[in-house]
This record gives C-alpha cells, sequence and structure tokens, in this order.
C-alpha cells in the first residue's frame, strides 16, 4: 500500500528504512497498546465515581456491563484507523481490513447489548421489588425484561445479517432467492408457526400482562412464583425451590390462577372439624386473641363461623387476611396451630370423637337361668 501521503515526512523516512513485516508489527502493537491504555483510564475514571456512590451506582453498572465490550472494541477501532499506514501488499490489507471490519462488527453489537443491560440496571433500581405493594414495579420489570430479549434478539439478527451482506457471494446469493420468496415465506411460515406464536404471545404478555415477574400462580397444581419471562418460554419457581418451565403460550391458552394480578393482599382458611359440644364463642375469642399478636395479619379481616354441621363434627371456618400469599400461609399455620392447642388442653372432650348408643343394650344380654336351670 503506498502511505506517503499519510505518514508525516519524517516518519515516511524511518518506516522505508525497516522491513515492511517490523514495521506493520510496529503499527499493529501500536494501536492495540493505544487502545488499552484508552480504556485503562476510562475505566479507571469509572471506578474512582463509583466508589463515591453508596447504593447503586450508573458508573459501577457501565463498568460492569461495557467493561469486557471495550477491551476489545476500542483496540479494534484503532487498529482500523492505522490500517492505511501499514506497507502490506494490497492481497493481504483487503482481508485484514474484511477481518478487522467483522469484529468491529462483533464488538459493536455486544456493547449494543450491554447497553440494554445498563438500562435494564437503572429500571431495576428505581422499580425494586422489595416493597409490600409492588404491583408497578412488576407490570414495568415484565416489560423491560421482555423488551430487552427482543432487542437483543434483534441486535443478534442484525449483525449477522450485516456480516453476511458484507460479502459480495452473499449478496448475489440474496438476490436469486428473492425470486423464490413467495414460495419460501409460506413454507417458513409453516416451519416456524410454533416459534411465531410464542413470540406473538410473548407480545400479549408483556403488553396486556395476565402475569408478571414475581406474580403467585397457581399453575398444572403447582404453587411458585414467576420468575423469569423469556420470548418462548416462562419459568416458575415453585414453593420447594423446583422449576417449572411452560410454553410462553400457555397462559394465552388455558387457565390459571393469579394470586397476585391486581394486589398481593389475601384472604387464608383454616378448618376445624370438632364435636358438637365445642364452645364457638370461646374458640372465637381465643382466635381475636390470637391474631392481634401477630405482624402477619393486616388487620383486615377475622372471622369465626360454623360453616357445615354434619353427623359428627361441624366445620368452624376460621377467615383471616394477610398482605402476601407467603404471609398468609405462614398466618394460617400459627392460627391452626396454636388453636388446637388450646382445645387439647381446655376442651378435651370436644375433639372429634365417635359413639355408640347402649342404651338398649340389656335386651341383648341372655336373661338369668331360673329354678331347674340352675347348678346344683
Amino acid at each position: 500500500m503506498n502511505i506517503e501521503n499519510k505518514l508525516p515526512p519524517h516518519l515516511l523516512e524511518f518506516s522505508q528504512r525497516i522491513p515492511a513485516f517490523v514495521w506493520d508489527l510496529i503499527i499493529t502493537v501500536i494501536a492495540i497498546l493505544v487502545g488499552l491504555i484508552i480504556k485503562f483510564i476510562v475505566t479507571n475514571l469509572f471506578k474512582y465515581y463509583a466508589k463515591r456512590e453508596t447504593s447503586y451506582s450508573f458508573f459501577r453498572s457501565v463498568l460492569v456491563n461495557l467493561g469486557p465490550a471495550t477491551t476489545y472494541f476500542i483496540p479494534l477501532f484503532l487498529l482500523n484507523l492505522f490500517v492505511p499506514f501499514m506497507r502490506m501488499d494490497k492481497e493481504y490489507t483487503i482481508p485484514l481490513d474484511k477481518t478487522i471490519e467483522i469484529l468491529l462488527t462483533i464488538s459493536f453489537a455486544g456493547i449494543l447489548v450491554r447497553s440494554i443491560r445498563i438500562l435494564e440496571d437503572y429500571v431495576y433500581h428505581t422499580y425494586d421489588l422489595n416493597k409490600v405493594d409492588n404491583l408497578k414495579e412488576r407490570k414495568i420489570r415484565t416489560q423491560i425484561q421482555f423488551m430487552r430479549k427482543l432487542l437483543v434478539a434483534v441486535i443478534i439478527f442484525v449483525t449477522i445479517a450485516i456480516i453476511l451482506l458484507s460479502f459480495e457471494s452473499m449478496r448475489k446469493i440474496g438476490t436469486g432467492l428473492l425470486t423464490g420468496v413467495g414460495i419460501g415465506g409460506i413454507i417458513v411460515g409453516f416451519a416456524a408457526q410454533t416459534s411465531l406464536g410464542n413470540l406473538l404471545a410473548g407480545f400479549q404478555i408483556a403488553f396486556t400482562q395476565p402475569i408478571r415477574i414475581d406474580d403467585v400462580l397457581v399453575v398444572e397444581g403447582e404453587w411458585g412464583r414467576v420468575e423469569e419471562i423469556t420470548l418462548t418460554y416462562v419459568v416458575l419457581k415453585i414453593w420447594d425451590e423446583r422449576r417449572l418451565i411452560l410454553p410462553i403460550n400457555y397462559f394465552i391458552q388455558k387457565p390459571f390462577q393469579n394470586w397476585t394480578r391486581t394486589s398481593a393482599d389475601i384472604l387464608g382458611t383454616v378448618f376445624l372439624y370438632m364435636d358438637h359440644t365445642i364452645p364457638i364463642d370461646e374458640i372465637r375469642n381465643e382466635f381475636e386473641r390470637l391474631i392481634v399478636k401477630t405482624p402477619l395479619w393486616d388487620k383486615r379481616v377475622k372471622v369465626v363461623q360454623v360453616t357445615d354441621v354434619k353427623e359428627h363434627t361441624i366445620e368452624i371456618r376460621v377467615l383471616m387476611s394477610s398482605r402476601t400469599s407467603s404471609e398468609a400461609f405462614d398466618l394460617r399455620c400459627y392460627i391452626r396451630e396454636n388453636l388446637i392447642t388450646y382445645i387439647q388442653r381446655n376442651y378435651p372432650g370436644s375433639l372429634p370423637k365417635t359413639r355408640n348408643d347402649i342404651g338398649n343394650l340389656e335386651k341383648y344380654i341372655m336373661p338369668k337361668a331360673t329354678g331347674s336351670d340352675q347348678p346344683a
């Protein structure tokens, strides 16, 4: 390559005194070193500002997410600028330019992907889920998580398309394929029907939001929280740490229970089956004494009612309210355990029992022997 118009006279004279290979190696090393020095300076500036912030730090988020991506992008960018100063033959320069261009495209796509992550970190900090009433936060997080996955998929697709279209042979193939796009589109449409259905279901869920991140659901008989929503499936974290993976269009086509659709508030019930002799007023008084002592109760609902009378037992329903389903479960266990203990200690005779009526038992007993039947 002719570099006479690209270098100052003294550098041009110096470059001509040394072999072309050595000169090109020097240019490459300088470009990489300058890029790494710039990256080092920028990184340390962000570290300095990140240390000054105690909780969430925008600079720390940039440092964590963009650090690896810029490590490759800045040296490649400077090397691309320095390529015209090399004395390499044209047959080697063209492949080198193409390689650097592809690597730059990939590293820039990486920067875009990680930049989306920075935005997500900011939204996660602004809309914190660690609240009792976090309905708005769950709405925003569901949408931002879905949009991040969608944008990442688009960036990857566009990056691959740009790399392929940078080759002349690929552009010719693409032009030839346009003639069969009608038939090809129909074939691809049938082949990708399920995937497209999942993608459209993902859009519908992200914006109509029948489910959100951290929602409490009962699906397929399992109780759990929505841990992740992707473009194609939903991860439900079951109460015992298992994960239930469901296709995203499941939540469009099938019924399920959402315990936190509009609010996390929930009612909990405890059923007691006691003998008919149990004093209901005493049970009611003990329940009210117990529930006011615990912070699990949200002070909305507390009711004791006899909801059914059966042959051997009566059904007592204890109804109470709580802020979340997890607290409601703990509250139910607390009330159930203490009421059973109270009844065992104070009214053990009112525990469920089976009765046998023996009032007419004498008619089934053999009459006593009299007269000659008595033994001698």
